[in-house]
Formats: structure tokens, C-alpha cells, sequence
């Protein structure tokens, strides 16, 4: 991947005025509500506003409440895929995973009946079948590979939040569906249960918006770390990643977004979204208020706003 130098991206003082305007429109909007599929994202505070810009050579902007814990829940799922390509490779992931767009909700088991069970690694169905392709002779050293991948993309521990993982998975029902599904697709490798357990585990991580913007930047930085300097992934890995993003990271509003935004991202129930400027930087948000198709309202407000005052998008000139 050829990699635009960090140095094109915008001074500091215009990322900061860029940053307090985006802040300030996004966090007077009121639509949205909160997540009613699990109590613990219900019961977050909807007022909680982070917003966080990370750039490839390092520098870092946060706003609001940007170290603000919440769960990962979907935006977890670019950077385990990155993990599961780097193990696979770039092309027997897309062989086995698929990455078309299914035209239906994150997590409706339609799909994965109507054709051979491959959807894509940023719905449900295709997250849950990158898990149980993670490496490791066990759950629990699939768990610490995953763990330990996430963090690296991070740049610090990450850790999951146990009493929300409890909560998760007393209340399955729909992802225990779609693993049904999988299996008689033959879409699963090794235990249905434990890809289970896996896909579960990482939605409920707990990170922050200065996190996301840290994991978004590492993309954009081909797979380096911006802040520690460690790299995560092979450079050979971000375009498929980014494509998978852009493909179905808003789910159903993947093609508006990259009509109006132009950048790859990946939204969550848990009010988080993680945006890739490539080359340039990392853009991470979080508000608990999301719209209808689970997507953070005030997070996407505000990311694109920055977009378009930076100038950032991948048509742009």
C-alpha cells in the first residue's frame, strides 16, 4: 500500500478549530436513543460525547469525553478480521468470509440460507465465522491472540468487561440463530459454541474514543501503530480491511456514507464508530444515541463534519 505522507495532513491549530466545531454542532443534537438489545448499553448515560483524532504521525486531539469506557460490540469486527486475514491470508479470508453487501440487516439470518452462508466479516454472520477461524489449539488460546491483537492495535490493555459478556450471552438468541445457520452452511471451522464465545468476548471490550481513533490511525498508517510504533498488521492487509469497511461498515447506510464521507468505518451498538482517513489519520467517536440502523448519531454527525472541513475523503483531490 502506497502511503500518503503524514505531513500532508492539516497543522495543528486547523485540526483543532476543525475538531471544537464538530464537537460543538454534534453535541447539540438529541436524535437517537440507546441501544435496547442488551441492559447495560441501555442504561449508559446518552449525554456521554467523546470525539478523537489521532494522525499517523503521531498527534493526538480529543474532545469531551474521549477516554470514556463503553463497549466495542461491532467495531471490533475490522480489526479482528485484519487479525484473521493476517492468519489466513488476504485472499483464502475472502474466499472463505465473502464481501459483498447482503442488502439486510446486521444481523438477519437470511443470507446465510439463500447462498452458500459467506456474507461479509463486518455483518454478524461473517464476524462470527472470522472468530472461529481465529489461530489456536483452544478457546482460550484463540481468546489471547485475539485479546492481545486488539490491544496492539490500541496501543494499550484492553480488557473485557465480564458482567456485560454475562449479560451478552444469556441473551443470544438471535446470534445463537445465525451460528445455527452457519454450521448447516458448513461456515464454521471447529466448535460452533466457542466461534460463540469468541465473537461475544471482543463485542464486549470496553474502549474508549481516543481508542478507536488510535486503532483507526494504525490502518491508516499501514499497520503501525502511530503512537507506539509497533506494527499489528502487514501493510498487504489494509485495502482489503478498508473494502470490507466501506463496503458494509454502516450496514445498510454503507452507500450513503461513502456517497457523503468517503472514508471506510465501522459503527456499533455500543455508540462507537471508527473512521480511516487512509494515509492520513484516525477519527474515533462515541455517543450512545444510535438511529435506527444502529449507527451513532452524534459520533457520525461530527466525523463527517471533520471530514469535509479537512478535506479528507477518499475522491477528493
Amino acid at each position: 500500500m502506497t502511503q500518503i505522507s503524514p505531513a500532508r495532513f492539516a497543522p495543528s491549530d486547523v485540526v483543532e478549530r476543525a475538531l471544537d466545531a464538530a464537537y460543538v454542532q454534534a453535541r447539540q443534537v438529541s436524535e437517537g436513543h440507546n441501544s435496547q438489545v442488551y441492559p447495560a448499553l441501555a442504561q449508559a448515560d446518552p449525554e456521554l460525547f467523546g470525539l478523537s483524532v489521532v494522525a499517523t504521525d503521531g498527534r493526538v486531539w480529543d474532545r469531551g469525553d474521549a477516554e470514556a469506557g463503553f463497549a466495542f460490540m461491532s467495531v471490533a469486527k475490522p480489526f479482528t478480521f485484519a487479525l484473521v486475514a493476517a492468519h489466513l491470508g488476504a485472499g483464502r479470508a475472502r474466499a472463505e468470509l465473502g464481501v459483498n453487501a447482503t442488502g439486510a440487516a446486521f444481523n438477519a439470518v437470511e443470507p446465510v440460507l439463500a447462498g452458500d452462508g459467506r456474507t461479509n466479516p463486518m455483518v454478524n454472520p461473517g464476524a462470527i465465522a472470522a472468530c472461529s477461524r481465529l489461530p489456536g489449539a483452544s478457546e482460550a488460546e484463540k481468546w489471547t491472540h485475539l485479546l492481545d491483537g486488539l490491544s496492539a492495535f490500541a496501543g494499550r490493555r484492553l480488557a473485557l468487561d465480564v458482567e456485560l459478556y454475562d449479560n451478552v450471552m444469556a441473551t443470544n438468541v438471535r446470534n445463537r440463530e445465525l451460528i445455527g445457520a452457519l454450521a448447516k452452511q458448513g461456515q464454521l471451522v471447529g466448535d460452533a459454541e466457542e466461534a460463540l464465545v469468541l465473537y461475544s468476548k471482543q463485542s464486549c471490550v470496553l474502549v474508549s474514543a481516543h481508542d478507536l481513533a488510535v486503532m483507526g490511525a494504525t490502518l491508516a498508517n499501514g499497520g503501525v501503530n502511530p503512537v507506539t510504533g509497533v506494527r499489528v498488521i502487514g501493510a498487504e492487509l489494509i485495502r482489503p480491511v478498508l473494502a470490507v469497511m466501506i463496503t458494509a461498515g454502516l450496514y445498510e447506510k454503507s452507500g450513503e456514507w461513502l456517497y457523503d464521507v468517503a472514508l471506510p468505518a465501522k459503527t456499533g451498538l455500543g455508540g462507537g464508530i471508527v473512521t480511516v482517513a487512509p494515509g492520513l489519520a484516525g477519527i474515533g467517536g462515541f455517543s450512545p444515541r444510535i438511529d435506527a440502523g444502529a449507527n451513532t448519531v452524534r459520533g457520525m454527525r461530527a466525523t463527517a463534519q471533520l471530514a469535509a472541513d479537512l478535506g479528507l475523503g477518499l475522491f477528493g483531490t
